[in-house]
């Protein structure tokens, strides 16, 4: 399984940040697809999950600016986080789950393939 991430690396202050992982050796919907960020100094920090039938789940944090979607045709799945600030400067990750949620979504170790991450930063 092969997860890639790409956007911008670069984003306005209030602007919406979009990104995309590409799967690979996976099927976007026979298994769980988190985003994750690891923000500088902080631990990594669980920003929302599409499940295998396209229920989505949020930080309770983040929840009110995060979407996330996917293109099973393409065998991708995207994230919106609308009104961006300096301080979502960050390293952006997508994962996949090795299958069934065994704890909650939020789990980290839920996730057994992730991709090589994408830097973005927002400019104030």
């Amino acid at each position: 399984v092969h997860l890639e991430e790409s956007g911008p690396t670069l984003v306005k202050s209030s602007h919406a940040l979009s990104l995309l992982c590409t799967v690979s050796g996976g099927i976007v919907n026979s298994a769980y697809y988190a985003w994750i960020r690891h923000l500088p100094g902080k631990g990594l920090e669980w920003i929302g999950t599409i499940d295998s039938s396209g229920n989505t789940y949020y930080s309770p944090d983040l929840k009110s600016r995060t979407s996330i979607s996917r293109d099973t045709s393409k065998n991708q799945f995207t994230l919106q986080l609308s009104s961006m600030t300096p301080e979502d400067t960050a390293m952006y990750y997508c994962a996949q789950s090795t299958g069934l949620i065994r704890t909650h979504v939020s789990n980290l170790s839920e996730y057994l393939y992730w991709g090589q991450g994408t830097q973005v930063t927002v400019s104030s």
